[in-house]
């Protein structure tokens, strides 16, 4: 009985993602920031009812990224070279794979938190950033998906380069102007040294990604 109360359980969420994850982009789409502003007041809430209507913010990653894998077996796009004995450990399953992207897409919202605690003057730990973190998590699925989308055009030979690129590029500075007003809300600065703030953190991420693909591409 346990067992398949479990599975009715793990049936209903399933289905409730179909529901709310394209309500969840959308609600991203249409008000980025009154998004995030959601997610930190979720955090207040106990944990059985917290993003009751909508998904929760590393899981709208997780499942961004899911559904990117299986655009790109759509359009029969290979899986990363591997040129290393562990890349070739984390790409040979679907799951290993899905999970190493979420891995790295979430150094981005990582990055993006533990910049505003800083600057508030908060002490550096969990707790502190959870908030922050969950919120970020909805702008970097966004970015996620676009990178997504323009990597097909990329790395498909039929497909116009330039279409590829223009997508990754409007996602990233959607990206960055949504998290720049992030900034200079949360922070009470205005909105260029927040675009600095925004840009820096961005790059500070990225190189942090180096730093793990680098080795991993050795090893």
């Amino acid at each position: 009985m346990k067992l398949l109360k479990s599975f009715e359980d793990f049936i209903f969420e399933a289905a409730t993602w179909l529901l709310f994850y394209p309500l969840t982009l959308w609600r991203i789409a249409r008000h980025p920031q009154a998004t995030m502003d959601y997610s930190d007041r979720e955090q207040a809430d106990d944990i059985e009812h917290r993003y009751d209507s909508a998904l929760s913010p590393p899981l709208f990653l997780m499942v961004t990224i899911v559904i990117a894998n299986f655009i790109a077996s759509a359009a029969h796009i290979p899986p990363p070279d591997a040129t290393s004995s562990m890349l070739k450990t984390i790409t040979s399953s679907q799951q290993s794979l899905i999970l190493f992207r979420s891995l790295l897409f979430s150094l981005v919202p990582l990055i993006a938190a533990s910049s505003l605690v800083r600057r508030q003057g908060k002490q550096l730990s969990r707790q502190m950033l959870r908030a922050p973190f969950y919120a970020q998590c909805y702008l970097a699925a966004v970015c996620a998906a676009f990178t997504a989308v323009g990597d097909v055009f990329l790395r498909r030979s039929d497909l116009n380069n330039a279409i590829g690129w223009s997508i990754i590029a409007a996602g990233v500075l959607w990206f960055l102007a949504v998290q720049s007003l992030w900034f200079a809300r949360k922070l009470g600065i205005g909105r260029g040294k927040a675009a600095v703030i925004a840009v820096w953190a961005t790059v500070r991420a990225f190189a942090y990604l180096l730093i793990v693909l680098v080795p991993l591409a050795m090893i």
